[in-house]
């Protein structure tokens, strides 16, 4: 079977963790941790995460309130990040909004 990918779709609600191996879309609204080893995790323009994101990779192009840990993260153009991030490569683009400390590095 070909690694699949979740995906939490606009208008969906979660109170509670996410754990998940593969990658993840999310455009609804998380409100808890969201957790994986090496997965993928994009963090969609309608999204609203409430609570610390660890993964692999992270894509935000939406709202993340919480701490970002990951091997590599993306912060899009419109998105905005309340939260501290760790990691290992860090890319902006010109528009995003981020508020909190930045670990880059081992």
């Amino acid at each position: 079977m070909a690694s699949a990918t979740n995906v939490l779709a606009s208008g969906i609600e979660i109170t509670g963790s996410i754990r998940f191996s593969n990658d993840m879309i999310i455009d609804g609204k998380i409100d808890g941790e969201i957790i994986s080893d090496k997965g993928r995790v994009t963090i969609g323009e309608n999204a609203h995460v409430k609570g610390d994101v660890t993964a692999g990779e992270v894509k935000v192009f939406g709202r993340v309130e919480g701490k970002i840990t990951s091997e590599k993260c993306e912060l899009k153009e419109k998105s905005r990040l309340e939260g501290d991030i760790k990691t290992k490569n860090l890319s902006m683009e010109e528009g995003a909004s981020m508020s909190g400390r930045t670990e880059i590095g081992s």
